[in-house]
């Protein structure tokens, strides 16, 4: 059974992917510094301190979380991903993000040719919800559904 929720749009886009989900602060830095250092193409996260995500690959995943934690490079860390190829399929937040990370995804859409919907606001039902591993279908409108 599927169920819908609405957010608003910060960066549009469609797409399908697995959820992977982090009930706490999504640490942009701690979580892709290695990846971007090493190269890792998968993008394993290497946040130690976010348990739920910890060494799963965030690459082409439907990345879901409360909202981003941490250091004032979050945004420009966001950014480098993507032009590296390393983003994830898309990132909802079940809060209103924060200017940082607004900043890294539209810095992403705006100067790649990668695409990374991101909708915020779509509430805490959603995060509880949405488990790692479900199919995940994000809409240019907001709308996303999870199955």
């Amino acid at each position: 059974m599927s169920k819908t929720f609405h957010g608003r749009v910060v960066v549009s886009g469609n797409t399908t992917a697995n959820a992977l989900v982090s009930q706490k602060g999504f640490n942009t830095l701690a979580s892709f510094q290695k990846a971007l250092m090493f190269k890792d193409k998968n993008a394993k996260c290497s946040d130690q301190n976010n348990p739920d995500i910890y060494e799963k690959p965030m690459h082409g995943a439907a990345l879901c979380l409360p909202q981003t934690i941490g250091s004032t490079t979050g945004g420009m860390v966001l950014y480098c991903a993507a032009a590296l190829g390393q983003q994830p399929a898309c990132m909802l937040f079940s809060k209103p993000i924060d200017s940082l990370a607004a900043a890294g995804a539209i810095l992403a859409d705006v100067w790649t040719d990668v695409s990374m919907p991101v909708v915020d606001t779509l509430g805490d039902e959603f995060l509880t919800y949405v488990q790692s591993g479900a199919k995940v279908e994000v809409h240019e409108d907001g709308t996303v559904i999870v199955e």
